[in-house]
Formats: C-alpha cells, structure tokens, sequence
C-alpha cells in the first residue's frame, strides 16, 4: 500500500501485482489504510486475473496478516505469503510499482481533490502502465503485449472462472 496526496488529504493505494507480467491485476483507492482496501484490492484480483495456484505476497502489515485478509486467501486458494521484518527486498516489485507511481505522477501533479487523485491514479494504471508502460524486466513490452504475447504462444494456459459467491 502507499499513499497519494491532495489538498483534501490522503487517499491509499493498495495494489496487486502479477509478478510473471508486472501487470497489475487488482487495486483499490480508499481514504482510510484498512483491511476493506487490501480485501478490495485481492477480490479485484480474482475476478479478473486469478490462475490456479496464485500466491499473494507482501509485507507484514497488520492488513496482510489480518483473520479477513487470511480468511479470504484461504477461501479461494490463494497461498498467502509474506517477507521478513525489515527486508524491502522481499517485496521489492512492489515498492518498485510505488516508486515508478511517484516519480512518474504523484511527484509531478498535484490534487486538489480526492476524486481528482483517484481519476489520476485510475488513468495511470489502467492507461498507462498496464497497457503501455515498457518494462525492461519483459524484453521492453508492456504487461498487456507481455500477456498478449506469451497466450498467442501458449493458447492452451487456462486461468479459472471467479465465483463470487464462493
């Protein structure tokens, strides 16, 4: 999770990251770091990009090792993972999303509202770095032409239905 300010205050980030494609697959914009973001955010997840055997990784924030959080993961199979105390280098794409979000748009605009933020952020990852933005990482494709590629190679590679009732 990170944070994007406004003249209004803060509104959060909490994100999921498809590590094969750097894409991200889940997120969600609140104004408060609660566990309903980082719920929010996974359920996204798995509506639109869940594969069998999905690990979701992360930091030891208290969201992360919450019961709903747990609860949720075990429910749809997901093998809830997480870094050691004081290691960045375990989630280190994921403060590297946060780091490219800042310095390609958060230190190089300023909101006046929360809405005005969260339009921001909703254009930049769903405009910008899932379907354009080129990784090095992906042979300088970006998440959407990486996916796109590697299905037209592999069209037999399944990813399974999200019940929502489940």
């Amino acid at each position: 999770m990170t944070y994007v300010p406004t003249w209004a205050g803060f509104i959060y980030l909490a994100v999921v990251l498809d590590v094969w494609s750097r894409r991200v697959v889940g997120w969600s914009i609140g104004e408060d770091m609660r566990t309903e973001l980082v719920l929010s955010a996974l359920n996204m997840a798995l509506a639109q990009h869940r594969r069998e055997g999905m690990i979701h990784h992360s930091d030891q924030d208290s969201k992360y090792a919450s019961l709903a959080f747990g609860q949720r993961c075990q429910t749809m199979g997901v093998h809830p993972s997480m870094g050691s105390r004081r290691d960045a280098y375990d989630n280190a794409m994921a403060e590297s999303f946060f780091a490219s979000l800042e310095c390609e748009l958060v230190d190089r605009r300023s909101f006046k509202t929360k809405t005005e933020g969260r339009l921001a952020v909703f254009t930049w990852i769903e405009g910008w770095h899932n379907p354009r933005r080129r990784h090095s990482a992906l042979s300088y494709r970006s998440p959407m032409n990486f996916e796109q590629q590697k299905e037209k190679e592999n069209p037999t590679a399944t990813t399974i239905e999200y019940d929502p009732n489940a």
